[in-house]
């Protein structure tokens, strides 16, 4: 069996883009939802309808620690397909709940099965390639995966136009099917059966022992956690401040759709630029702009500034944020994974897994204390960019002293 995939780089790039893609839709697409689920399972408390969103998430972050392991055990083709079954259960179970703590559960479950495309995706990647090829690879694949934030809450409010809240999760089944059958027909295995190791606790362990013993590791999963962070709570207070705020919510899928596509040009740009440039240079810029833009918004909010010309200082404001993933977050994956390509499963798993449950953890309590006013994000993603940008800034310090 050969590494080399009989693919086009565009074909597998396209088929990257969708396994990557699985956690965009399945939080994206259920954000014009949000009020619907909220009037119907939690009259109540309103807020507690994104939880829909964080249970997904913490599910992933918790199937996050074992996919990675599992593909380095059995291969990658089988971990991404049994998870594409378990994440097909949760949402088949999610359609029919009648509660919302079932539907909580249930989307943890979905959110377990999304955790195989998301890690061992990455891990095909790294079986591949390696350094800066591997994060342009990455570049091109987050700029086609960037279409499917763009049309999620659009196909989401014309499913929930069509039948109710609930067919958005019968669009999750045909997803997973679509991506999966793709990957099975498709993709030949990349890790061949000579390289992958036993599933036994001591070698995980001596596995993250290796892991953390690179401080360019160490620093790079703080400033993804960190980024993850911004990013939830991003994504679990963004249709509130376009309903509640400033009276948008009808409107929000095609002014998302529009940020997203225009976001989209980060990753295009990071492809052109990391080849020259650097991975850690090219985020720390990202970081660090986003960090100044977060307290100039906190500034002009806190001013009194209000109506439409508010709305579109968010609105540039909300685009840089999504726009700063596409310089960020495929280049910590990449020096994440650089030194570690023969433990590239756990790898990844390990890093994914503490960056996204950490930065679930964070955003929640973030994602509650909304309050009628975009404050409580805008100071979030500062403090969260700001620590992100700190944590770059000490692994330079430290690459400079030949320690990293």
């Amino acid at each position: 069996m050969s590494r080399s995939a009989p693919l086009s780089r565009v074909e597998f790039i396209a088929l990257l883009a969708m396994l990557f893609a699985t956690v965009a839709f399945s939080i994206d697409s259920m954000l014009p939802a949000l009020p619907e689920i909220a009037q119907e399972l939690s009259p109540g408390n309103t807020n507690r309808a994104q939880l829909v969103l964080t249970s997904f998430v913490l599910g992933m972050g918790v199937g996050t620690f074992f996919t990675g392991p599992l593909s380095d055990r059995f291969g990658r083709k089988p971990v991404i397909l049994c998870g594409a079954a378990l994440y097909i259960a949760g949402a088949i179970l999610s359609s029919v709940a009648q509660g919302l703590e079932l539907v909580l559960a249930a989307r943890v479950i979905q959110g377990l099965g999304a955790a195989a495309p998301r890690v061992v995706g990455l891990a095909i990647v790294r079986d591949l390639y390696s350094g800066r090829e591997m994060a342009r690879i990455m570049s091109f694949a987050m700029m086609v995966f960037t279409l499917v934030p763009a049309v999620a809450p659009l196909l989401g409010s014309w499913i929930i136009a069509l039948s109710d809240w609930r067919g958005i999760f019968i669009a999750f089944v045909l997803f997973a099917l679509i991506s999966s059958g793709w990957l099975g027909l498709r993709q030949p295995e990349t890790l061949l059966p000579a390289d992958r190791r036993p599933l036994h606790l001591g070698t995980l362990w001596d596995a993250v022992q290796e892991m953390f013993s690179h401080p360019s590791v160490r620093y790079s999963i703080l400033a993804q956690t960190l980024c993850f962070s911004l990013l939830f709570m991003t994504i679990s207070m963004i249709q509130p401040i376009f309903d509640d705020v400033f009276g948008k919510g009808e409107s929000f899928p095609y002014w998302f759709a529009g940020m997203a596509l225009l976001s989209g040009s980060a990753s295009l740009l990071n492809a052109a630029l990391v080849m020259r440039f650097g991975m850690r240079a090219l985020a720390s810029l990202a970081l660090g702009v986003q960090a100044s833009i977060s307290i100039a918004m906190t500034v002009i909010w806190m001013s009194g500034l209000r109506g439409d010309p508010m709305f579109y200082i968010f609105l540039v404001w909300m685009t840089s944020v999504f726009f700063q993933v596409g310089l960020t977050l495929g280049n910590l994956n990449a020096i994440t994974m650089e030194p570690l390509g023969h433990i590239a499963g756990t790898a990844a798993s390990v890093s994914g897994g503490l960056a996204t449950v950490i930065g679930a953890a964070i955003a929640a309590p973030v994602g509650l204390a909304f309050d009628g006013t975009p404050l409580p994000l805008s100071m979030g993603i500062t403090l969260a960019a700001g620590l992100a940008w700190s944590a770059l800034q000490y692994m330079r310090r430290l690459e400079q002293r030949g320690f990293a």
